[in-house]
Order: C-alpha cells, then structure tokens, then sequence
C-alpha cells in the first residue's frame, strides 16, 4: 500500500503508522492518568505575557478620551496598549508635547531607552519650557550610566520648576553614582524638605535610585540618609538608617561621633544603645 505523504514526512509509512496510532490508542489513556514526573513538578516553563491586553482604540474617539484610557492603562500597567491610545491621540493632536512625554514614559518603563530619548527630545522641540520633559530624558541617560548628561538635565528641570521634590531627589542619585556626596545630601535634604515622604516612595520602587555597585556604596547611602535625617530632627528614622549602614559594614561608622548632623541623636540612648551593640554586619 501506497504510503500517505504526511506520513512519509514524518518518517513512518502507512502500517508503521496504523501500528503506531493502535499502541497510542492503548497506552496513552494511562499515561495521562499517571502521577506527573518529578521533573515536571519542578520544572515550569513560563511564556511572555500579552503585549496587548485591551480592546484597540476606536477610530472615532476624542483626543481627551484616547488619553484618558491611555492613563487608565498605563496604571494597570498594560504600557504597549497606552503607547497605542496615547498615539492615537496624537494623530487627532500631533503638537501636544504633553502626549508625546507620555509615550516616552511608556518606553522609559519598557526600557526601550533609545526610543523613550526620542520622545522626550521630541516633547522638548515643541514645548522647550517642559520640566518633566527634560526630568524624563534625565533618567534616560542615568539608566545609561551617563551621569553628567543626566545632571545636566535635572539642572534645566529644576531650573524650569524648583518645586518638584522628585527633580531633587533623582539629581541627589546621579550625584550620589558620581560619588559627589555633599552635593547628593544637598539635594536629598530639599527633596525631604518638599516631600515629607520622598524617601518612602522612593523604597517602593517609585523615582530614580542612586546604582550602587558596592556594599560599602550601599552602606555610606544610609549613611547618608541617616544623617539627614538626624539633621532634620527625625530621630527614629535616622536611628533606622544608621543600623541599616552599621549592618551594611559602613568602614567609617565612627564618623557619627564627629558628624556636626548628630549632635541632637548623640543625646538620645536609644543611640548609645544602639552604638554599644556594635552591629554586625550582615551578608548578602
């Protein structure tokens, strides 16, 4: 007998193949019923999620409207899909620099760098008084390690709108990457100044955090932190930050006896207890 061509493709003529679909037929029922391997229960294989999740903007829609579910999508974090009605707004609106920054805020938390650059550069050809424009590109380029550039655009950001404790904050982590502490403790003091809970947000994952590479850089960071907020008479938190350096192994831990900003902590015991146990440091 003549063998079929999907069978002869996959290397089994036709009595080979009936032979095939007999056994299958009588063993596989109990192959699924069997207990999965041990390897399989520790072994999952997960797929990329969707890059689309929601229904594709409706021709006919207003500008404010494609935007407005822009915003709502991209705070479910469904970024491809608010890049898709933010640039259907902008067929309907091509000069709003506003819409332009949100696309490249997309592709900034995409890390799609070189694109989220374009927007912002973009945003900031129509509308050169766009503070959150130059804050965006400045953290293209400090997720590019290109520190200089980034404080060059934070300086025109802030310079545009002083009033924006973020601005500070990020410009403290490129200070901070550039080893250029007392400029960085400058800048996290005016962003706590602003923002009471700049720090707060920050640790959930929410603005700029200054890359450090190091154990000791991660330790003299709460270091730093620790002296703000002794300055600025926040004693427990600053007590917070101190064990957190301590932990870390900060090298020059004895500094706090010397630090004009711990003055008022030196008076608490809850200082000297914390000095007399002598933290170890913790591993990572």
């Amino acid at each position: 007998m003549r063998s079929s061509p999907v069978a002869t493709h996959f290397g089994f003529s036709f009595s080979t193949w009936s032979l095939w679909a007999v056994l299958t037929a009588l063993f596989l029922p109990a192959l699924l019923a069997a207990p999965l391997s041990a390897q399989s229960l520790e072994q999952l294989e997960v797929g990329p999620p969707p890059l689309h999740r929601a229904e594709p903007p409706a021709p006919g829609a207003p500008a404010k409207d494609l935007e407005s579910r822009g915003d709502q999508l991209q705070s479910q974090k469904y970024y491809f899909d608010a890049i898709d009605y933010y640039q259907a707004a902008l067929r309907k609106d091509p000069g709003n620099a506003v819409l332009i920054n949100k696309v490249g805020m997309q592709q900034l938390l995409l890390h799609r760098w070189r694109e989220a650059r374009a927007s912002f550069n973009h945003a900031i050809r129509i509308d050169n008084k766009y503070a959150n424009a130059y804050a965006n590109l400045a953290v293209v380029y400090y997720e590019e390690q290109s520190y200089t550039k980034s404080i060059r655009d934070y300086d025109k950001a802030i310079e545009l709108d002083g009033e924006e404790a973020v601005f500070y904050n990020n410009r403290a982590a490129a200070f901070f990457a550039k080893k250029q502490y007392q400029k960085a403790m400058a800048d996290y003091s005016k962003a706590l100044q602003l923002e009471p809970d700049i720090f707060d947000r920050a640790s959930r994952g929410q603005g700029v955090q200054a890359k450090l590479p190091s154990p000791q850089d991660i330790a003299h960071y709460d270091y730093v932190l620790a002296k703000l907020f002794a300055k600025s008479g926040s004693p427990d938190r600053s007590l917070h930050y101190l064990k957190k350096a301590m932990e870390e192994g900060y090298k020059d831990i004895k500094n706090v006896y010397r630090d004009e900003e711990f003055s008022s902590l030196r008076k608490d015991p809850r200082f000297a207890e914390l000095m007399a146990s002598k933290t170890v440091a913790i591993s990572n």
